[in-house]
């Protein structure tokens, strides 16, 4: 842990459990003294509790997640700032209402476009075979251009699906549609017409459908019981044995041992992923299969979805002007359990 800011008598103490962008640093100093831990993995459940006992106020990060048990480690913590959309997701808000410990959020809206350019980055690294030609390269077997040794593909005719359209999504279409590709969508409730038509997009109501036509299919689901390994065995078997998967989303809604299968076995050409079926909140800690990194037509990134520059500190400025409006007595417009405020 480093300590930032001035431990003076009546300052509150707050919890940083990741090092955050300097941005959000800067103004938590302002208003108490800030105990930043420095690894980069997160905090152990246990070394997160021991430091929540010595602490007023918590920034969490939207990977941390906050049970019962980890609350009650401190039931005299005076505020929560979740970095994350949805902090139902990760903090058992029932339990903190019941502590009297007010948790506030953020909108998703920082991170939708930085993940839809992501996921098109993907898409080119896929068709470019960024990964590969870089290995070959360095491998000495350049030897011309315009060579059939190396070949990659045109994103220009492609098809590419893309599961769900929520902000992500939209986002997504709005950036392919330059490079001239064709867009379908699938989700419950269609857009109107005239929407469809600003986007450039076709809506098919068959998930199947979607995968039959698809080079790249791109998911933006929202995960929940009904999306849980919505893309399983058959459904692998049902794209191209030349199409992509791309997963931005939520790692399950993926069956993974059936992807790492079909992907040993080429049922489709590869995978570009951001998300895993070990991830927080359904598991404490990211832990990547190490089946994965044994193929090499598959793309591993460390969930960077929302990680340029820019938007960390837009995040890390947020979240601390969250919990500063927290320690100044107000009511934060972003809280998301106002009946922890009437509980102390």
């Amino acid at each position: 842990m480093v300590s930032r800011g001035a431990a003076e008598p009546g300052r509150p103490r707050i919890l940083v459990p990741q090092p955050i962008h300097e941005d959000g640093l800067r103004l938590l100093e302002r208003y108490g003294e800030v105990q930043v831990a420095l690894s980069a993995g997160m905090l152990s459940r246990e070394e997160l509790k021991a430091a929540l006992r010595s602490s007023d106020y918590f920034l969490s990060m939207g990977d941390y997640t906050l049970d019962e048990d980890i609350l009650a480690a401190n039931p005299a913590l005076r505020g929560i700032s979740a970095i994350a959309g949805h902090p139902e997701e990760w903090i058992d808000l029932d339990a903190a209402t019941r502590l009297g410990i007010p948790v506030t959020g953020l909108t998703r809206g920082p991170v939708l476009n930085t993940t839809a350019e992501l996921t098109m980055a993907l898409i080119l690294a896929l068709a470019w075979r960024i990964l590969e030609a870089d290995r070959f390269t360095r491998a000495g077997l350049f030897r011309q251009e315009q060579s059939v040794l190396f070949m990659t593909r045109s994103l220009e005719g492609k098809t590419l699906g893309l599961v769900g359209l929520g902000g992500v999504g939209n986002a997504v279409a709005r950036r392919a549609r330059p490079f001239q590709m064709d867009i379908v969508y699938t989700k419950r409730t269609r857009l109107e017409v005239e929407a469809e038509g600003d986007l450039g997009i076709t809506w098919t109501p068959d998930l199947d459908d979607l995968l039959r036509r698809s080079d790249f299919v791109s998911l933006h689901a929202d995960y929940n019981e009904s999306t849980h390994m919505l893309i399983g065995p058959r459904q692998l078997a049902t794209m191209k044995p030349t199409a992509f998967l791309i997963n931005t989303s939520r790692g399950r809604l993926v069956d993974e041992s059936a992807l790492i299968e079909a992907l040993r076995k080429r049922t489709i050409a590869g995978a570009g992923l951001d998300v895993y079926w070990n991830e927080p909140p359904v598991t404490y800690t990211p832990d990547v299969d190490p089946r994965l990194y044994e193929l090499d037509n598959v793309i591993l990134i460390p969930h960077l979805g929302g990680a340029t520059e820019e938007t960390l500190a837009l995040l890390a400025r947020l979240g601390a002007e969250n919990l500063v409006a927290l320690i100044k007595g107000e009511r934060p417009s972003s809280i998301v359990n106002p009946g922890a405020l009437t509980v102390r």
